[in-house]
């Protein structure tokens, strides 16, 4: 990272770091995406179950890739989470244990599937669901445990599969940012009873909307199958619905975008990490900022943001504006799930969760296509928080100016 005498920050008129644009996300097409693409959209075979062959190609690919036999390719993730909930005879009444940092579709997809979302703390300092805190919200409702492989990083799940197994608990395994993550040399997304991932726009294999099914056991999949086709079985008659379902899976053309994404995943997530490294190195230069580390027992993280924590005094709000005007836009992060008030309206309970409100306070995060440039580009953001951090003297035209970066 380059020293900085102090100087204008830019969003007090003075010069940014940086001024040339970040990657763009999604990528643009490879040669390989081009060609399944036009090759399903001029067979016109677009629809799952016009005869086409290419979800049952994907969904078999990231079964493997997940170390499970069994794939359902559905709309979005949080139909993903819904049918998975539903396969695994979660249903009105029952409790599922969310983690309180994370996206809203893990609580909305519990409350989907007619059940409580039971909103529970994460780790104060990887920010993942806490076994302790799961320990502490299990009660004789309790049906399921949703780990969130946040970030990238796989949850810490052996502890939490630990517990689940005592409790006769099924596991769900949020696993939308995850994508290639793996734990103790395991992939997500098969380590617990099912997992989901998500091809919404901004993840990292992405067909504009998306998600994908996972799960190691036939009659899980079956029953998520069921569910995600109208109700028909397996096999059976076409107008036959032995079971409540409904329409929610992915298209031709979709699967056809995300199918080849699959051989070069691995060439992007160590592109991010190659990042990820460079950004940790020069923010040893910058005391009020240090990266979040990911769980125990992470071997592969995935990247899919980079989550940097603030020093508790830090004006997180100025920090984010004054780091947009340097060219070097932050993300503000969740608010902790229990202040939704639409989801406590929902009948959402909520547990203390002092870790989460923390981290709503003090961290930010590093977008993804960010981390898709080179290392060397790291520099920038080390620079520009350096700048926006340094607390000294802005010296303006018109004499100085002082914006302190301490909240008072």
């Amino acid at each position: 990272m380059k020293g900085r005498l102090p100087v204008t920050l830019a969003i007090h008129g003075g010069t940014p770091v940086r001024s040339a644009p970040w990657p763009a996300w999604p990528p643009p097409l490879d040669p390989a995406q081009r060609e399944l693409v036009t090759k399903v959209l001029e067979s016109g075979l677009w629809g799952a179950t016009q005869g086409g062959s290419v979800v049952a190609d994907l969904t078999g690919a990231f079964a493997r890739r997940s170390g499970v036999p069994y794939g359902v390719a559905v709309g979005n993730a949080t139909l993903g989470l819904f049918a998975a909930l539903r396969g695994l005879g979660v249903g009105r009444g029952d409790e599922v244990i969310v983690p309180a940092y994370t996206f809203v579709a893990s609580a909305t997809a519990v409350l989907l599937a007619g059940a409580v979302p039971v909103v529970a703390d994460v780790d104060p300092v990887d920010l993942h669901l806490s076994s302790r805190a799961v320990q502490d919200a299990v009660t004789g409702r309790t049906a399921a445990i949703m780990p969130v492989h946040l970030a990238g990083s796989p949850a810490d799940m052996d502890p939490l599969n630990d517990l689940a197994a005592r409790h006769g608990l099924a596991v769900v395994e949020d696993a939308a940012q995850a994508h290639g993550a793996t734990y103790r040399d395991r992939p997500v997304g098969g380590l617990g009873d099912a997992g989901v991932y998500s091809f919404q726009a901004s993840k990292a294999m992405t067909a504009g909307e998306g998600g994908l099914i996972v799960c190691r056991d036939q009659a899980v999949h079956d029953r998520v199958w069921s569910a995600c086709n109208v109700g028909r079985a397996p096999g059976g008659r076409w107008y036959g619905h032995p079971s409540v379902g409904w329409n929610l899976r992915l298209t031709e053309i979709q699967a056809a975008l995300l199918l080849p994404w699959l051989d070069r995943l691995d060439e992007e997530i160590d592109r991010r990490n190659a990042f990820c490294a460079a950004l940790e190195r020069e923010l040893a230069h910058v005391p009020e900022v240090t990266v979040v580390p990911p769980p125990e027992g992470t071997t592969r993280d995935s990247r899919h943001l980079l989550m940097l924590r603030l020093d508790a005094g830090v004006d997180r709000e100025f920090v984010l504006a004054a780091m947009a005007a340097e060219g070097v836009p932050l993300d503000a992060g969740y608010p902790p799930l229990g202040t939704m008030e639409a989801l406590t309206a929902e009948g959402a309970r909520v547990e203390p969760c002092p870790g989460a409100e923390e981290a709503a306070r003090t961290v930010v995060w590093v977008r993804q296509a960010m981390l898709m440039d080179a290392p060397e580009a790291a520099g920038d953001v080390a620079e520009a928080l350096a700048k926006v951090l340094s607390g000294n003297e802005e010296l303006c035209e018109d004499g100085p100016h002082v914006r302190p970066t301490r909240a008072i």
